[in-house]
Order: structure tokens, then C-alpha cells, then sequence
């Protein structure tokens, strides 16, 4: 095993654990879990393996709490712009009775037979 090749994570030859994607890592993982359920264990690479897998657990839950922090920040400020959006609808009247909605009765006057249906519709 040649020490002076190892990366900040301890592993060996890998790309340095926060730059994988997370699918990456958790791929990664699978793999180094995959290493320590065969039988015969390669007694080099334990070790190896093992900082690896540590490194990749920690990042992972590192961007998991990060992600779960933003969502947790996000949310509010989503339902906050539903609640406005659903006040405004209801300042303006029933839904479509200001904009001519699609339920709405065609206009009584002023459809005679030479007239488009552009006119008639609300749109």
C-alpha cells in the first residue's frame, strides 16, 4: 500500500469523498460494504476501506442535515406564498368571475352569425 498516494480521506486512489455526487457515494458504499460481507477479507485494505466508508457515511449525513436545514427554511416561505396567493384570489371575487373563466355563460348580446368565435370566448 503506498502511503504518499492516499487523499485527505484516508483512502487510497479515490477521488476525494466531497466531490463525489451523492449517488456517487452511496454507490461507493454499496461497493465497500459488498468488500466487507465476502468471505475472505483482504487484510490489506481493511483499514483502507473502512476510513473510506467512514468518510463517505460522514459526508453523506453532512449533506443530508444541510438539505434537511434548507428544506426546513424553504417550506414556510412556500406555504407563506400560498396563503398570499390564496388571499389575493379571494380579494378578487369567486374564482374567474373577474377574469371571465371558462364556466362562465357565453356574453348575451352581440353574437350574431357573422361574428368569430374569438369574440364569443373568453380567451
Amino acid at each position: 500500500m503506498n502511503a504518499e498516494r492516499r487523499d485527505e480521506d484516508g483512502a487510497q486512489g479515490h477521488d476525494p469523498v466531497g466531490g463525489l455526487s451523492y449517488m456517487a457515494a452511496s454507490r461507493e458504499l454499496d461497493a465497500i460494504v459488498e468488500f466487507f460481507e465476502k468471505s475472505e477479507v483482504d487484510v490489506d485494505q481493511l483499514v483502507a476501506q473502512l476510513e473510506r466508508a467512514t468518510a463517505i457515511v460522514d459526508e453523506l449525513d453532512r449533506r443530508i442535515r444541510r438539505t434537511r436545514t434548507q428544506v426546513e427554511e424553504l417550506v414556510p416561505r412556500l406555504e407563506a406564498a400560498g396563503r398570499a396567493e390564496a388571499a389575493s384570489e379571494d380579494e378578487a371575487g369567486p374564482t374567474g368571475a373577474s377574469r371571465g373563466g371558462l364556466d362562465d355563460p357565453p356574453p348575451a348580446s352581440g353574437t350574431g352569425a357573422g361574428e368569430s368565435d374569438r369574440e364569443t370566448l373568453p380567451f
